[in-house]
């Protein structure tokens, strides 16, 4: 191994920028480069957007939920980033960005079921939540390293920035999933990548013992790193026996960690620990200091390392303008009808890769990083596979994680420090302090288009679905998922699968 870290973990939530959840976090540090004090880039409270000529200015605190999801499917953060009406060209460079369309696109989502809120809510999605708010985040952003330049890999919705997080690569995904068009290449294996993804590359690695990887997650048929192949529904463990499981032997090189989604069915979020917008973001601070504190009261501390990040900006605000990526280089993009071979893999929108996603928090945790650190380096999702072929002698999957920086510089100390939290402050309990208005979870209509943040957890359900029944009744699955349209037919299909899930045993799978 390349570094003291014998125990690498990484908790991944959703669907928030940079700005929103720190922009007005004013903390100051030592820069983890030039070692000499510096500031997160965060906001000075003059940053703004401007639609149907009323200015819409960065403001703090923010309300606990948002009414409606907003848009952050691809073609809403190109009209975020370079302007209402802003397009991409098939294959093409990116729009010149200047982050100018964010109220615009809230007012005008380009997706189904997301964005399109009424005048009065436009100012939520520039609201931003004051230091208070979000106890938990900010004391770990202040007691070890906060970098403010980790970008999504691509500037598009979750299923694909998550897949960077494993692979370095989404296969040319650059939209989220889509069970009418993409069930065929999600089959009962699972999603395949080229060059494989990290968890494939860590059972590859014959010196590293029988215990390389752990995924914990909501459950069977809701946690997405299960659409990986090599990552099935009896990998997932519940996030209830963490603390339990590591303070005993627990031998597992990286773990991987899921947060709760809620309520997908209805498309209300409800109930979950993502920091989903619809859903709000104590249960997800609640989330971040369980983990947290089940890793500091470990044995394992001393010699650990914990990422935290979160997938996508989730169509909030950030006033950074994301700079150029690496292309994977292990897809083409498709450019026209007749690009059809595997060489463009899923590739949806023509996106080449070269362009890096919206900023989103990022916290590196370690006893060995010194205190109050502030790093501007830049930073993307395939820096976690990165960090990891760094520790344990990897090779790179493609050209992005050969490319990218790892966090390992951030771990400079040469023992571990004594003086980090045992325990974090209490989530801060709050409602909708802006508007005033209650926070309640309004479902679709199951007559309503399925929105695109639902469809990929259809195809979950397909591959458990798949995965447990006899190959004789695969056609028959497969049409079935092929032809699901509204809210209430997804519904419907991922409630007979939960409850299939919930009888079969562990490991068992039939469809082979």
């Amino acid at each position: 191994m390349a570094s003291n870290i014998t125990n690498v973990f990484v908790l991944m939530l959703e669907n928030r920028s940079f700005d929103n959840l720190l922009g007005f976090s004013s903390i100051t540090g030592t820069d983890a480069v030039t070692g000499q004090q510096t500031a997160v880039d965060g906001l000075t409270g003059k940053e703004s957007n401007s639609y149907n000529g009323v200015a819409y200015t960065v403001s703090q605190p923010a309300d606990q939920t948002l009414p409606v999801d907003p848009g952050h499917e691809f073609a809403d953060a190109v009209e975020q980033l370079c302007g209402h009406g802003a397009t991409y060209k098939s294959g093409g460079s990116y729009p010149p960005i200047n982050n100018s369309g964010f109220v615009a696109n809230f007012a005008d989502s380009t997706s189904d079921e997301e964005g399109k809120a009424p005048v009065q809510d436009l100012a939520m999605i520039m609201r931003c939540y004051a230091p208070s708010q979000l106890p938990i985040l900010n004391t770990l952003a202040r007691e070890f390293a906060v970098c403010d330049r980790w970008f999504s890999s691509l500037p598009g919705p979750t299923w694909p920035n998550r897949f960077f997080a494993h692979a370095a690569s989404s296969k040319g995904l650059d939209a989220s999933p889509n069970p009418v068009t993409q069930i065929a290449v999600w089959d009962f294996l699972g999603l395949s990548f080229p060059n494989g993804t990290i968890f494939k590359a860590l059972d590859a690695k014959a010196d590293l013992g029988n215990f390389r990887w752990r995924l914990y997650g909501p459950g069977k048929t809701t946690t997405i790193t299960t659409a990986l192949s090599g990552v099935n529904a009896s990998d997932v463990k519940s996030l209830d026996n963490f603390a339990k499981d590591v303070q005993g032997s627990y031998p597992w090189l990286y773990t991987f960690i899921e947060p709760n989604y809620g309520d997908i069915l209805n498309g209300s979020y409800s109930g979950g620990n993502s920091q989903h917008p619809m859903d709000g973001v104590t249960a997800g601070e609640a989330l971040i200091k369980q983990v947290y504190e089940a890793i500091r009261n470990s044995p394992l501390w001393e010699t650990s390392l914990l990422i935290i990040t979160w997938d996508e900006h989730g169509g909030f605000y950030d006033h950074v303008a994301p700079p150029a990526a690496v292309a994977p280089g292990d897809t083409q993009p498709k450019t026209k009808p007749s690009d059809t071979g595997d060489e463009f893999g899923l590739n949806v929108n023509g996106f080449t890769f070269e362009q890096y996603g919206i900023r989103v928090p990022a916290v590196v945790v370690s006893p060995l990083v010194p205190k109050n650190t502030v790093d501007h380096r830049v930073y993307d999702h395939s820096s976690i596979p990165a960090t990891l072929q760094a520790i344990y002698g990897l090779a790179p999957m493609t050209k992005r994680d050969a490319a990218a920086n790892n966090v390992l510089p951030l771990l400079s100390l040469s023992s571990p420090r004594t003086d980090t939290p045992v325990t974090l402050p209490q989530p801060a309990q709050f409602g909708n302090v802006v508007t005033g208005t209650p926070v309640t979870a309004v479902a679709l209509p199951e007559s309503a288009p399925m929105p695109a943040s639902q469809q990929g957890f259809v195809l979950l359900h397909a591959k458990h679905d798949l995965q447990t029944s006899p190959p004789t009744e695969h056609p028959a699955i497969m049409n079935r998922v092929s032809s699901i349209q509204t809210v209430g037919q997804a519904k419907q299909y991922m409630q007979e699968v939960g409850a299939k899930a919930a009888t079969t045993p562990a490991g068992a799978q039939t469809g082979q």
